[in-house]
């Protein structure tokens, strides 16, 4: 009987470890990720600015040496990420819905050479791309200039917008984290209330009672952080895998500080919960612990 009591606690205490660990990993790792969106808000703002085509369309009568001279200017021109052509032909392909509708009524593709143009996203602004799209226009081969203007607005507006909204909810969710992590500790050390009690009772002092504790709470803390910076890791990797151009790791220092915070938190957390929560049972009357 005894020792099937004892394996009966044995799992009892494992499984509330376990528990400890996985809420602050939960945790941690939430914390992590809007903290590496954060930092680099405005390599993923750049990303979304550069993927927005500002189309350049030819008169009928522009010939090759025309959009090839062109081709040059935009070639050395500043404010050009990319760019590429796109013939009448290619326009035909790709637009198959267009040439749906001028079949049996025009003999000639109806569309113009073009280019699509991909700007540097410091000059994805409201006031810049509009002074690149007249100096465009300038050119008397081009016949036209098109670009999602609603698209550049809420480029700018809603990245914004998100870094602040994050902030707010980490900070919301940090505060979550600290009662979250705070609750389950308290459960873990609930089972060992009455080994507190009479700790006390025979002249163990509060400290000293405590320490144990304490260790066992950052021993926890650790390890849940350790496996928060792991899966934080591979999303980097991930991510700097799919989406090369934000390259990631290129400031390592800045995701060094965010998986250091995520290290300090979680073992600095589960250190003062464990206090807190020890000290409230060391507080107790012995009649309050049933």
């Amino acid at each position: 009987m005894a020792s099937s009591f004892e394996k009966f606690q044995r799992r009892r205490v494992i499984s509330s470890y376990f528990s400890v660990v996985l809420c602050i990993f939960i945790v941690l790792t939430l914390l992590g990720a809007l903290g590496l969106f954060v930092i680099n808000t405005d390599k993923i703002s750049g990303y979304v600015k550069e993927q927005i085509p500002m189309s350049v369309y030819f008169k009928s009568d522009a010939n090759d040496s025309i959009t090839t001279a062109f081709g040059t200017r935009l070639k050395n021109s500043k404010f050009v990420k990319s760019y590429e052509f796109v013939s009448k032909e290619e326009g035909a392909k790709n637009n198959p819905d267009i040439m749906e509708g001028y079949d049996g009524v025009l003999d000639a593709n109806p569309l113009p050479d073009s280019y699509s143009i991909y700007l540097k996203s410091d000059y994805v602004q409201k006031d810049s791309i509009k002074e690149i799209e007249l100096q465009l226009r300038e050119d008397l081969s081009v016949g036209d200039v098109v670009y999602e203007r609603e698209l550049v607005e809420l480029a700018n507006e809603n990245i914004a917008k998100i870094s602040y909204w994050i902030l707010i909810v980490s900070g919301v969710l940090a505060v979550v984290a600290m009662l979250l992590i705070n609750s389950a500790l308290r459960l873990s050390i609930y089972s060992h209330r009455f080994t507190i009690k009479t700790m006390q009772m025979v002249g163990a002092t509060k400290s000293f009672i405590r320490r144990p504790y304490v260790w066992k709470g950052i021993k926890l803390g650790l390890i849940g952080a350790i496996l928060s910076i792991g899966v934080l890791m591979y999303l980097v990797y991930w991510v700097d895998g799919e989406f090369p151009v934000l390259n990631i790791w290129e400031d390592w220092q800045k995701t060094a500080i965010v998986l250091g915070g995520v290290l300090g938190f979680g073992i600095l957390i589960a250190a003062i919960s464990t206090f807190f929560a020890t000290q409230r049972f060391l507080n107790l009357r012995t009649d309050d612990l049933y």
